[in-house]
């Protein structure tokens, strides 16, 4: 019969290790999940609508592949053409709106600060009013905080999927339609 070789501390270390970072990994990512903001009935901007009654795209929005966005509504809408959208949503707008209008996606950053000190990713510039620079992004810890009212920001925020929603659809060159 063979002898049997016995494994060294240093492999069972190792393996422990890599089973605590794999379990530590796992419950961060169920965390993330849980912190979500869910929709509520309250005034607070819900997730994308609901398969059975999505908002209509605005008839006064322009046509073609755009990004719509209302400022009265506060809600994005991602047509790919005609009048159906792939997705609608609310968001938090900061403290300086763009000027209703058609604009292009000018340029777009995977991560950065915004004005406020929020780290916030899928950032997606299309237009500047008064020096500010005003493009829609998800704050990275998924938090919509109210804008500070004594600081200038254009980051009209989304929920995370929303942004990545964004993200993925406004490559640089892409329609935004701004309306009441």
């Amino acid at each position: 019969m063979p002898a049997r070789r016995r494994l060294s501390p240093w492999v069972w270390v190792t393996t422990l290790t890599l089973a605590a970072v794999a379990v530590v990994a796992f419950q961060a990512v169920r965390a993330e999940q849980a912190a979500q903001p869910k929709p509520t009935a309250s005034a607070s901007p819900s997730a994308s609508a609901s398969p059975s009654a999505p908002a209509a795209v605005p008839d006064d929005s322009g046509t073609g592949r755009r990004i719509v966005y209302s400022l009265s509504q506060r809600r994005v809408w991602l047509v790919d053409s005609g009048k159906d959208a792939r997705r609608t949503f609310t968001v938090w707008p900061g403290s300086v709106s763009p000027l209703p209008g058609t604009y292009t996606v000018t340029f777009r950053n995977a991560s950065a600060t915004g004005y406020d000190d929020v780290p916030i990713e899928n950032v997606v510039y299309f237009t500047t009013r008064s020096g500010v620079s005003i493009a829609f992004s998800n704050a990275k810890d998924g938090s919509s905080p109210s804008p500070d009212p004594g600081v200038e920001t254009g980051g009209i925020r989304t929920r995370t999927a929303d942004g990545a929603a964004i993200w993925d659809f406004g490559s640089t060159g892409t329609t935004v339609s701004v309306i009441e």
